[in-house]
Protein backbone atom coordinates (compact mmCIF):
# COMPACT_ATOMS: atom_id res chain seq x y z
CA UNK A 1 0.00 0.00 0.00
CA UNK A 2 1.04 3.36 -0.45
CA UNK A 3 0.71 6.32 1.24
CA UNK A 4 -1.82 8.42 -0.77
CA UNK A 5 -3.69 4.66 -0.27
CA UNK A 6 -3.71 4.87 3.27
CA UNK A 7 -7.70 5.33 4.92
CA UNK A 8 -8.20 8.33 6.65
CA UNK A 9 -10.88 9.20 8.91
CA UNK A 10 -12.65 12.05 7.63
CA UNK A 11 -14.00 14.73 10.38
CA UNK A 12 -16.28 17.54 10.54
CA UNK A 13 -15.94 20.73 12.03
CA UNK A 14 -16.08 19.62 15.64
CA UNK A 15 -13.70 16.66 15.50
CA UNK A 16 -16.80 14.19 14.26
CA UNK A 17 -16.01 11.39 12.36
CA UNK A 18 -18.24 11.55 9.21
CA UNK A 19 -16.64 9.20 6.77
CA UNK A 20 -13.22 7.69 5.55
CA UNK A 21 -11.47 8.09 2.69
CA UNK A 22 -7.98 7.40 0.82
CA UNK A 23 -5.30 9.75 1.93
CA UNK A 24 -4.56 10.74 -1.53
CA UNK A 25 -8.47 11.54 -1.93
CA UNK A 26 -8.25 13.41 1.05
CA UNK A 27 -5.39 15.73 -0.05
CA UNK A 28 -6.86 16.54 -3.16
CA UNK A 29 -10.58 17.19 -2.26
CA UNK A 30 -9.17 19.30 0.77
CA UNK A 31 -11.14 16.99 3.56
CA UNK A 32 -10.51 17.59 7.07
CA UNK A 33 -8.83 14.58 8.43
CA UNK A 34 -6.83 14.07 11.93
CA UNK A 35 -2.84 14.63 12.64
CA UNK A 36 -0.25 14.75 15.34
CA UNK A 37 2.14 16.98 15.84
CA UNK A 38 4.92 15.48 18.27
CA UNK A 39 7.76 17.71 19.56
CA UNK A 40 10.81 15.47 20.26
CA UNK A 41 13.87 16.41 22.56
CA UNK A 42 16.95 14.66 23.26
CA UNK A 43 18.56 14.56 26.94
CA UNK A 44 20.30 17.76 26.80
CA UNK A 45 16.47 19.66 25.79
CA UNK A 46 17.68 20.07 21.87
CA UNK A 47 14.57 19.93 19.19
CA UNK A 48 14.46 16.64 16.82
CA UNK A 49 14.41 18.85 13.49
CA UNK A 50 14.13 17.71 10.33
CA UNK A 51 14.00 18.34 6.45
CA UNK A 52 11.07 15.89 4.80
CA UNK A 53 12.15 13.83 1.57
CA UNK A 54 11.37 15.40 -1.75
CA UNK A 55 9.04 12.26 -2.39
CA UNK A 56 6.11 13.59 0.71
CA UNK A 57 2.69 14.20 -0.52
CA UNK A 58 2.67 17.48 1.39
CA UNK A 59 5.24 19.63 2.16
CA UNK A 60 7.74 17.91 0.14
CA UNK A 61 11.49 18.92 1.47
CA UNK A 62 10.52 21.37 3.95
CA UNK A 63 12.05 21.61 7.44
CA UNK A 64 10.05 20.89 10.47
CA UNK A 65 10.21 21.30 13.97
CA UNK A 66 7.67 18.32 15.01
CA UNK A 67 7.49 14.81 14.11
CA UNK A 68 4.46 13.66 13.57
CA UNK A 69 1.91 12.58 10.60
CA UNK A 70 -1.99 11.76 10.15
CA UNK A 71 -4.47 9.81 12.66
CA UNK A 72 -5.19 6.11 10.43
CA UNK A 73 -9.29 5.44 10.30
CA UNK A 74 -10.21 4.31 13.38
CA UNK A 75 -6.69 4.88 15.28
CA UNK A 76 -6.96 7.48 18.43
CA UNK A 77 -4.68 10.49 18.09
CA UNK A 78 -2.39 8.81 21.12
CA UNK A 79 -1.92 5.79 18.94
CA UNK A 80 -0.89 7.69 16.55
CA UNK A 81 1.10 10.38 18.28
CA UNK A 82 3.82 7.28 19.07
CA UNK A 83 2.96 5.09 16.04
CA UNK A 84 4.48 8.57 13.97
CA UNK A 85 6.79 9.51 16.50
CA UNK A 86 8.81 5.77 16.81
CA UNK A 87 8.47 5.29 12.68
CA UNK A 88 9.69 8.87 12.02
CA UNK A 89 12.69 9.07 14.39
CA UNK A 90 13.66 5.50 13.83
CA UNK A 91 13.36 4.12 17.44
CA UNK A 92 11.16 1.68 19.75
CA UNK A 93 10.16 1.92 23.27
CA UNK A 94 9.63 5.79 23.35
CA UNK A 95 7.62 6.56 26.23
CA UNK A 96 4.15 7.92 25.44
CA UNK A 97 4.36 10.92 24.12
CA UNK A 98 2.41 13.57 26.02
CA UNK A 99 -1.12 15.56 24.63
CA UNK A 100 -0.82 19.51 25.07
CA UNK A 101 -3.35 21.03 23.13
CA UNK A 102 -5.18 20.60 19.94
CA UNK A 103 -6.35 23.18 16.97
CA UNK A 104 -7.94 23.54 14.28
CA UNK A 105 -4.88 24.01 11.16
CA UNK A 106 -6.54 25.47 7.85
CA UNK A 107 -4.40 26.74 5.37
CA UNK A 108 -4.17 30.87 3.93
CA UNK A 109 -5.35 29.43 1.04
CA UNK A 110 -8.24 27.50 2.06
CA UNK A 111 -7.80 24.42 0.61
CA UNK A 112 -5.98 22.31 3.65
CA UNK A 113 -7.60 21.48 6.94
CA UNK A 114 -7.05 19.06 9.51
CA UNK A 115 -7.51 18.46 13.27
CA UNK A 116 -4.02 18.84 14.84
CA UNK A 117 -2.99 17.12 18.23
CA UNK A 118 0.33 19.18 19.66
CA UNK A 119 2.43 16.28 22.02
CA UNK A 120 5.64 16.45 23.25
CA UNK A 121 8.10 13.89 24.17
CA UNK A 122 11.75 13.26 25.78
CA UNK A 123 13.35 10.64 23.27
CA UNK A 124 17.00 9.66 24.91
CA UNK A 125 17.61 6.47 22.24
CA UNK A 126 20.20 7.27 19.41
CA UNK A 127 17.78 8.19 16.29
CA UNK A 128 17.59 6.63 12.89
CA UNK A 129 15.20 8.59 10.84
CA UNK A 130 13.21 6.84 7.72
CA UNK A 131 14.83 7.35 5.14
CA UNK A 132 11.64 7.82 3.25
CA UNK A 133 10.63 10.23 5.77
CA UNK A 134 13.40 12.61 6.44
CA UNK A 135 16.51 13.77 3.98
CA UNK A 136 18.14 15.62 7.42
CA UNK A 137 17.95 15.61 10.65
CA UNK A 138 19.76 17.65 13.96
CA UNK A 139 19.00 18.49 17.40
CA UNK A 140 19.14 22.22 17.59
CA UNK A 141 18.51 24.43 20.83
CA UNK A 142 15.43 26.45 21.12
CA UNK A 143 18.10 29.78 20.25
CA UNK A 144 19.19 27.87 17.28
CA UNK A 145 15.42 26.77 15.99
CA UNK A 146 14.72 30.57 16.79
CA UNK A 147 17.40 32.04 14.84
CA UNK A 148 16.36 29.49 11.95
CA UNK A 149 12.75 30.96 12.34
CA UNK A 150 13.82 34.53 12.27
CA UNK A 151 16.05 34.50 9.25
CA UNK A 152 13.78 36.43 6.77
CA UNK A 153 15.68 34.75 3.23
CA UNK A 154 16.51 31.64 5.02
CA UNK A 155 17.03 28.61 2.88
CA UNK A 156 15.03 26.93 5.44
CA UNK A 157 11.28 26.70 4.33
CA UNK A 158 9.48 25.35 7.08
CA UNK A 159 5.86 23.69 6.45
CA UNK A 160 3.45 26.35 7.17
CA UNK A 161 1.22 23.29 9.56
CA UNK A 162 4.37 22.92 11.83
CA UNK A 163 4.87 26.90 12.18
CA UNK A 164 1.37 27.32 13.54
CA UNK A 165 1.84 24.37 15.25
CA UNK A 166 5.03 26.05 16.88
CA UNK A 167 3.31 29.49 17.57
CA UNK A 168 0.23 27.82 19.38
CA UNK A 169 2.99 26.10 21.02
CA UNK A 170 4.71 28.70 22.23
CA UNK A 171 1.57 30.90 22.92
CA UNK A 172 -0.13 28.27 25.17
CA UNK A 173 3.66 28.23 27.12
CA UNK A 174 3.00 31.45 27.82
CA UNK A 175 6.24 33.73 28.73
CA UNK A 176 7.66 31.33 30.80
CA UNK A 177 9.49 27.83 28.84
CA UNK A 178 7.97 25.61 26.61
CA UNK A 179 6.58 22.21 27.97
CA UNK A 180 8.37 19.50 28.51
CA UNK A 181 7.80 15.89 29.61
CA UNK A 182 11.09 16.52 31.99
CA UNK A 183 10.95 19.73 33.84
CA UNK A 184 14.13 20.27 34.17
CA UNK A 185 14.78 20.26 30.13
CA UNK A 186 12.61 23.23 29.68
Amino acid sequence: MTPADEILDVVDANDEVVGQAPRGEVYARGLRHRCVFVLARDGEGRYFVHRRTPVKLVFPSMYDMFVGGVVGAGESYDEAALREAEEELGVSGLPAPVPLFKFLYESADGTQTWWSYVYEVRCDLPVNPQAEEVAWHGFLTRAELERRLAEPESEWEWVPDGLAAWERLRAYAGPGPLPSSDPGQA
